[in-house]
């Protein structure tokens, strides 16, 4: 399929904006993907601060 114009090509033939957001849905979830284990990361080495504080002060 060959387009005339870049607006053709992001219209696509009226099938554009399902075209355009599987794909950015699809980006948004690879990036989520990438994006979540850090800010669990985070979360787990503050419990596991917490925790080894804990167990040291109650010894």
């Amino acid at each position: 399929m060959q387009f005339e114009t870049i607006s053709e090509f992001i219209k696509m033939d009226g099938h554009g904006l399902y075209v355009w957001l599987s794909y950015a849905i699809g980006v948004s979830i690879l990036i989520g993907n990438l994006i979540m284990p850090l800010f669990t990361r985070k979360e787990l080495i503050k419990n596991l601060a917490r925790r080894l504080r804990r167990e040291k002060n109650a010894q």
